[in-house]
């Protein structure tokens, strides 16, 4: 199936599974404020949802808020007893997501920290919350690897963590790429292996934006050997 067979399924779904209006308001507003057009997919976004439901999470951090549509998605997840912390770096793009988020009526869940992640970071694990039941990781990829070192910090045993775009075309793969990027994902799947607080894959998909993926990691306990 060619990329374009991959949109009109992802086309079919949305239509059918995965319509929402609220999130479909977000997306549009993003395009109007001129935000760059890399949320994640809506079927992504559900599973997003699906996933932090499964899991029951109650607390979430995202790394990466640009206009706020995956975190609609994880905030209808957590309830309004829930809470849902994100870090965006840029304050246009919070301006955004706050209008969205307040749009779809789980604004009073959300808190937007604004600054560069790395810096915002230290300072919430300074604050020691209670421990976040998921953790999504959508921002520089560059910075991934030290995302999930911190995501670690601020998490529990059966916690899980989520890296989106780390496939890249394939890109992973090739050793000998001098793209940033991807060579950002190799160094996060070598702290992935290597990493004995986490039990992780990769899952590779296609859609509307190509080919990617995302890495699926879970923090294990002391009974996990």
């Amino acid at each position: 199936m060619t990329t374009s067979g991959w949109a009109d399924v992802d086309s079919y779904l949305v239509e059918t599974l995965v319509a929402d209006p609220d999130s479909d308001a977000a997306l549009e507003a993003n395009k109007a404020a001129g935000l760059p057009a890399i949320d994640v997919s809506p079927p992504q976004g559900k599973f997003l949802h699906l996933l932090a439901r499964t899991v029951g999470a109650r607390r979430v951090l995202e790394i990466g808020t640009l206009g706020g549509y995956s975190t609609i998605w994880l905030a209808r997840a957590v309830g309004p007893k829930g809470r849902v912390v994100t870090l965006e770096f840029a304050a246009r793009h919070a301006e955004v997501a706050r209008a969205n988020l307040d749009r779809a009526g789980v604004g009073d869940r959300v808190e937007i920290r604004v600054g560069a992640a790395l810096d915002s970071l230290p300072v919430l694990a300074q604050e020691d919350p209670e421990p976040f039941d998921l953790v999504f990781i959508d921002a520089d990829k560059v910075n991934n690897a030290n995302y999930v070192l911190w995501a670690l910090r601020l998490t529990r045993p059966g916690s899980v963590i989520i890296v989106d775009n780390v496939v890249r075309g394939g890109t992973i793969a090739d050793e000998r790429s001098e793209d940033p990027n991807a060579q950002a994902s190799r160094e996060l799947v070598e702290l992935l292996t290597a990493e004995p607080s986490l039990d992780a894959t990769v899952v590779q998909t296609v859609g509307a934006k190509g080919w990617d993926g995302f890495a699926y990691a879970v923090v294990n306990g002391d009974e996990v050997e």
